[in-house]
């Protein structure tokens, strides 16, 4: 008995001595490149049917959620005839405005999700709601027409009074009727153009402008809020001077705002300002990078300015991924990384860099990690109800930097889906055509 008890308690100790050996890791004993590091979002090659269902809960959110309803404002009852509206009438308030700028984006999100998948759902989405917004806007029409001097809940969108009103919308109904071949938008494809080309405030040389917050400000918002409308009424109608004043936006805001050393605009520019205090501000950037791509996508190979747009693309292009963040996002303030990590201009970038290796401009083995990193990080934003949390609600200019540190953040800020939708459908295309795959524990992006 005794010697049983000897031999068990040196098994014991020679347990606990190989356990001991096996626990300790070093560079001895263990191939240390191997070791798994803790990455805070997943660092893998996207799957196109994860990116698929990230499309889809989101499609499924806004479509349970942004009705196609006209009420009365005051007795909360559905119009039976939607031809039949008055000064009380209102759309049926959901958790988004469907006449507004971030809607115009969502609607072009979701005809390039259609497009990247196949699936007509999304293509639907956007023709039942343009095709209400207009029957409602030309109702309001008539009304206005018999009821001078009276105010409505769409008059704004009749008549605009700012490219927000119109620049988003116009260019996704364009793009809407291009794809169907309707000719039921024209009416107000004329009127949101004829804003943009003819009505908005502008400085002497043609520079589309705004007169707050202070006399003669630049808005960098405004490239996207204008180029794509323009680019695609270029495109709709075969009338250069579009493209021409599409691509004098572009040059003339670039020489006053691009920050040619980082790579970036500034948000804001006063033209009573000596100095111009540089705030780069992520979903400004953001707007300014998206306008160049959607402008090229239809501009012809051999208009004049094309070279000098794409070449400030690629200046942007490579700016922005210089400043991305360890985890895929970027900052609300590019350059200053201790401003919070912001949902929808990382994934205006993922779009409009992706679109950019997708179209030729730039090169896939750099900047498809680039994009790969920030889309996986984007998904550990978007819910399992399809909304997406970490977006900057709506900012104006400021020359502070309290001012951006401290804008806040919400589901329900509508900036963040439409980009979303759009990264999605350009991240497919470009897993598609790539094998991308994980070499010597980094992502590497091949050639089919």
């Amino acid at each position: 008995m005794k010697s049983r008890i000897i031999i068990y308690v040196g098994f014991l100790a020679l347990g606990s001595l190989q356990c001991s050996f096996a626990q300790k890791v070093n560079d001895a004993t263990t191939p240390l490149h191997l070791l798994q590091p803790d990455y805070p979002v997943p660092y893998e090659a996207p799957k196109v049917n994860d990116i698929e269902k990230v499309l889809t809960n989101i499609y499924t959110y806004l479509e349970a959620t942004t009705p196609m309803v006209l009420i009365d404002k005051t007795t909360r009852k559905e119009l039976k005839n939607n031809t039949k509206v008055d000064a009380a009438t209102i759309m049926k308030p959901g958790d988004f405005r469907l006449t507004s700028y971030e809607w115009g984006v969502t609607y072009a999100g979701m005809l390039l999700s259609t497009t990247a998948t196949n699936n007509p759902v999304y293509l639907k989405y956007t023709t039942k709601r343009l095709d209400f917004l207009v029957a409602s806007l030309e109702a309001f029409e008539k009304f206005e027409a018999k009821n001078r001097d009276t105010n409505y809940s769409l008059y704004h969108s009749v008549h605009p009074h700012a490219l927000d009103d119109c620049g988003a919308i116009c260019a996704a109904m364009i793009k809407t009727a291009k794809e169907t071949g309707t000719k039921k938008y024209d009416h107000f494809i004329h009127v949101y153009i004829d804003y943009i080309s003819n009505k908005q405030f502008r400085l002497p040389d043609g520079t589309l402008a705004r007169n707050r917050p202070q006399p003669n400000s630049l808005w960098l918002d405004d490239l996207f809020m204008s180029i794509p409308a323009l680019a695609q009424m270029g495109s709709y109608t075969g009338e250069t001077k579009y493209y021409n004043d599409a691509i004098k936006q572009i040059l003339q805001f670039s020489e006053r705002m691009f920050n040619t050393e980082k790579g970036l605009y500034m948000h804001g520019w006063i033209q009573g300002m000596e100095e111009h205090p540089q705030f780069h501000w992520a979903r400004a950037n953001g707007w300014a990078v998206m306008a160049m791509v959607e402008l090229l996508e239809v501009l012809p190979e051999n208009h004049s300015g094309r070279e000098e747009v794409l070449q400030l693309l690629k200046q942007h292009i490579r700016g922005l991924a210089n400043y991305q963040d360890g985890t895929g996002f970027w900052h609300q303030l590019i350059d200053r990384n201790d401003t919070y990590l912001e949902t929808s201009a990382t994934a205006i970038y993922t779009y409009a860099i992706t679109k950019a290796i997708n179209k030729g401009y730039v090169d896939p083995k750099v900047y498809g990690p680039v994009v790969s990193l920030a889309w996986n990080a984007i998904t550990t934003k978007v819910l399992k109800n399809g909304q997406i949390e970490g977006t900057c609600v709506g900012t104006g200019m400021g020359f502070d930097p309290a001012f951006y540190y401290y804008r806040p953040v919400n589901v329900y800020a509508a900036h963040g889906y439409g980009p979303v939708l759009l990264a999605g459908a350009e991240m497919i295309r470009l897993v598609n055509n790539h094998k991308v795959a994980i070499n010597d524990s980094s992502l590497q992006f091949y050639d089919e």
